[in-house]
């Protein structure tokens, strides 16, 4: 397949302006949501395939955000790429000044794995509705989603408005060799970098969705069981293969035994078994290996490590972990939390501190001095105040990394803005002209000068 052939197919397209008029945009989002809604049952069948997601799962974590993120679109759409005016100072009078949203032009989307319907499909949504033309690399790792996302796509869109190209890093190298207008990438810090840098080569801007040990802070007035409760549902949730997935537990010392005892509640109530659709299997065998071995078999508190047969395992819980063990030395990316304590709240801080800066962050207390100083002081992509993971699912909220876990922002109007660039425009009329700017000099124009601009 000859990349640069569909590349320079979408950017031709893109120059006729055709993409650029709103009416289209919507025609196009409204097909999508058309085209997943009649084939729902494929893309059951091909993420089960892929490790036995349950469609109740998929639906909650992948297609009700496509659809919220697409019905969002259709509704604010014509608002966002609306000419703004904003003010105008007293040396351009009687001039206007605006901003002009403007697509990018021809876009790669680089999708995940762990969600691969949900993080291919919302970064290509947003462009849409930017006007853009989207070139969709989805991951290769679930081979039936990707297989199907192509097929869909493929064959329900132009391919000078929308294509879908799979393969693995061989074809994932041979894109990023071409020059697009926008990289969009979710993954792994290291792929991450690798994207950056052959982004560069081009000047091409990128927005780039990361990860990290995203930390959850616990303090001792907190409710115990309502936090054990949300938290055993956003670190289990798709089996721990989240990027926003709590990573570590600091908990107060103090409330330690009372906290590991609601966990092992919560996660006996939840019932977490494959033969019965409410968990997710590792996605292969590789993961699997990696995880096993971050499993210290003399810190399990609950759980254990996973069987090749089942590529499952169990919801797991370590207890007495140290900074030095090899769980705390790289991004978990599966259900297994470390639990470690502190004594003081400095020390909390101090130690979160000592990583690269998360892409999400969570903190349960009650006190307001404890919550407002952690948010204060701690550096992060986004997150929540007793709760987890749900910041995700807030369209009103940018979603994206900071530091090592990314660059930019998309979800709701940030996607919009991710993919636009906003042209600037100073609007002056014929009929009157200042002479103040214009030589020859003087010191009477010098004051005029510094009353006017300060």
């Amino acid at each position: 397949m000859n990349y640069q052939e569909i590349v320079d197919q979408q950017r031709n397209f893109f120059n006729t302006n055709a993409t650029k008029n709103i009416s289209f945009r919507i025609q196009e989002l409204k097909r999508l949501k058309n085209v997943l809604k009649q084939n729902e049952t494929l893309l059951y069948q091909a993420i089960y395939q892929d490790f036995k997601k349950s469609e109740f799962e998929t639906y909650l974590t992948e297609l009700s955000i496509i659809y919220h993120e697409i019905d969002l679109a259709l509704v604010k759409v014509k608002k966002w790429a609306k000419k703004k005016k904003v003010s105008t100072g007293l040396a351009n009078l009687p001039g206007k000044s605006y901003i002009i949203p403007e697509p990018y032009g021809t876009i790669l989307v680089i999708g995940a794995w762990n969600y691969p319907y949900q993080l291919s499909l919302c970064p290509a949504i947003a462009a849409i509705a930017a006007g853009c033309t989207v070139v969709l690399k989805p991951s290769e790792v679930p081979s039936q989603t990707s297989e199907v996302m192509a097929q869909l796509i493929n064959q329900n869109f132009d391919p000078k408005l929308f294509k879908v190209v799979e393969g693995s890093v061989k074809e994932t190298t041979a894109l990023l060799e071409i020059r697009f207008d926008k990289i969009f990438f979710t993954g792994s810090v290291p792929v991450g970098k690798i994207v950056y840098q052959a982004a560069a080569k081009h000047l091409t801007p990128v927005t780039l969705e990361l990860g990290g040990k995203s930390p959850a802070i616990i303090t001792k007035d907190v409710n115990i069981d309502m936090t054990a409760k949300r938290l055993v549902w956003a670190k289990y949730l798709n089996a721990g293969q989240t990027c926003i997935a709590p990573d570590y537990v600091l908990v107060d010392a103090t409330i330690k035994d009372k906290f590991l005892a609601a966990i092992k509640k919560y996660i006996e109530k939840s019932d977490y078994h494959v033969d019965n659709d409410n968990y997710t299997q590792i996605i292969n065998e590789k993961n699997l290996d990696r995880l096993n071995d971050l499993i210290n078999e003399d810190k399990i508190f609950i759980g254990g490590k996973g069987n090749k047969e089942e590529r499952v395992i169990p919801p797991t819980v370590l207890t007495d972990v140290v900074y030095t063990d090899k769980v705390m030395q790289e991004e978990i990316f599966g259900p297994i939390m470390p639990i470690l304590t502190f004594d003081t709240i400095d020390e909390a801080i101090e130690r979160v501190k000592k990583f690269e800066k998360p892409l999400s962050f969570y903190v349960f207390t009650k006190n307001s001095t404890t919550r407002k100083r952690i948010l204060n002081e701690i550096s992060f992509g986004g997150g929540a105040v007793n709760d987890a993971v749900m910041h995700f699912t807030e369209q009103t909220l940018p979603f994206g990394g900071v530091g090592e876990s990314g660059i930019g922002t998309y979800h709701g109007k940030y996607g919009f803005e991710a993919f636009s660039h906003y042209k600037s425009v100073l609007q002056k009329p014929f009929w009157v002209e200042l002479d103040l700017k214009y030589a020859p000099y003087s010191s009477k124009k010098l004051k005029w000068l510094k009353r006017l601009v300060g």
